[in-house]
């Protein structure tokens, strides 16, 4: 299957304000590191960019740029979103389209939304899905903290089968890119 790696919403505007959501610099480390393996496998890198209106998250703004943590490279592809779906109103399925591409390794931010709403609507649109287990994030909220909502979107996720392709949680170190393929 060949595959792309689809980093979600990591901005300035969501890791740059204190707090930081959770393993902020732990999520950074592993996205660069599969970034990295990704590119060279010849696995397109693909960063998508939440965006409203106006605030934080205004295009063009400082918060709406990617994390300055992040190593970006000129080949990577940029999406715009302005909703928690990365396919909604934007060129991610042309691009995914374009390149033959089959399965989708996910990871990002923000846990119950963004990365959520991605993975499923991927998975919806007939996309293998890999979530990084140990490469999205969130910050804590009222009703549950930010590690407890990372681990049941990991559990509940991959018990999804009505869409037809499966979807994985599977951590980083368990991610091999070979020839244009995600291996997991």
């Amino acid at each position: 299957m060949v595959a792309a790696l689809i980093v979600v919403d990591v901005q300035e505007g969501l890791f740059g304000p204190s707090p930081s959501p959770a393993a902020s610099e732990d999520v950074f480390a592993r996205i660069n590191e599969l970034t990295s393996r990704a590119r060279a496998a010849g696995v397109p890198v693909i960063f998508v960019q939440h965006e409203t209106a106006t605030g934080d998250l205004e295009y063009g703004s400082p918060g709406w740029a990617l994390a300055k943590e992040l190593h970006v490279q000129a080949s990577d592809e940029i999406v715009r979103k302005t909703t928690p779906d990365s396919f909604l109103r934007t060129s991610l399925g042309s691009i995914l389209e374009s390149g033959g591409v089959s399965n989708v390794v996910i990871c990002g931010y923000a846990t119950e939304f963004c990365v959520d709403t991605t993975v499923r609507r991927a998975a919806a649109l007939g996309y293998g899905v890999t979530l990084v287990a140990d490469a999205h994030t969130t910050h804590d909220k009222a009703h549950a903290t930010a590690a407890r909502i990372v681990e049941h979107h990991n559990a509940t996720l991959p018990d999804i089968s009505s869409f037809g392709p499966s979807i994985k949680a599977v951590a980083t170190a368990n991610i091999r890119f070979d020839g244009g393929k995600a291996l997991t």
